[in-house]
């Protein structure tokens, strides 16, 4: 905990907002997604979604994996319990879904559906996008699945699966991913090894999303690794978030941006 707020400290002191930012491509992304005030209907259905998962007392085994298919813990919780904790924010759903929506992906990959808080986000934002949602806890991407299905989230695909086994595939198969959300392992060799698998999968339109970016120091120093690698070319630290771009026209940049 001490060393998230020292790196949100120096966040706040490093952040900027649209006002500081001189790339036409990042200014519209911030006044046009991030910084868009207005109430979207779908926010409501956000809210909804959510709702029903915090009124939800059923328990499940959860299971946590990390690379590979070690495990790291399995016990027991309330579905309500990890909604409230494990699942994400409100604001970033919301900001999830304009992103989302201001690109309009084709082709969405998510790692990690935990109970599909994020995975509904991504599906309001283009209700057309072919969404592949990983799981590696059974449990709960069962939890996931009827919930979907309940909101009529209709073109996700959950799979149950090991990262690392699935997206060795998907790199032979070379398919092309328009937006990944990156949420399954918070650890720097996970985060690594996935970024390295997913990278011949890459377009000039392609947009990358990583979750906790500051959870930890080694998250911190993949962070610094993704955005330095140099097939990247503009990187934005919302310190929640670190989203890459591969634009080829673009310069190198890189972002600190409040949101």
């Amino acid at each position: 905990m001490l060393f998230q707020i020292k790196s949100y400290l120096k966040f706040l002191w490093q952040s900027k907002n649209e006002h500081a930012v001189h790339s036409p491509f990042v200014f519209n992304l911030l006044t046009k997604c991030f910084y868009d005030k207005k109430y979207k209907p779908e926010y409501a259905i956000l809210k909804r979604y959510r709702n029903e998962l915090l009124q939800n007392k059923n328990t499940i085994a959860v299971t946590d994996f990390g690379a590979g298919s070690r495990v790291f813990k399995s016990n027991i919780r309330q579905i309500s319990k990890i909604a409230e904790t494990a699942g994400i924010s409100p604001k970033r759903a919301q900001l999830l879904y304009r992103i989302v929506h201001y690109f309009q992906p084709e082709t969405v990959l998510e790692i990690g559906t935990s109970l599909g808080l994020a995975t509904s986000a991504l599906a309001l934002g283009n209700p057309k996008a072919k969404i592949i949602t990983l799981e590696g806890c059974p449990n709960t991407i069962a939890v996931a699945k009827i919930q979907l299905e309940k909101f009529n989230c209709n073109t996700i695909e959950c799979v149950e699966t090991d990262f690392l086994s699935y997206l060795q595939n998907c790199q032979q198969k070379t398919e092309s991913y328009q937006l990944i959300y990156f949420d399954g392992n918070h650890s720097k060799k996970a985060t690594l090894d996935y970024f390295e698998l997913l990278l011949p999968t890459i377009t000039n339109e392609t947009v990358w999303i990583f979750d906790d970016i500051h959870w930890s120091a080694d998250m911190e120093a993949a962070w610094e690794i993704i955005k330095n690698h140099p097939k990247v070319t503009v990187s934005i630290d919302t310190f929640q978030w670190g989203l890459v771009f591969f634009r080829y026209e673009q310069p190198k940049q890189h972002f600190i941006i409040r949101t």
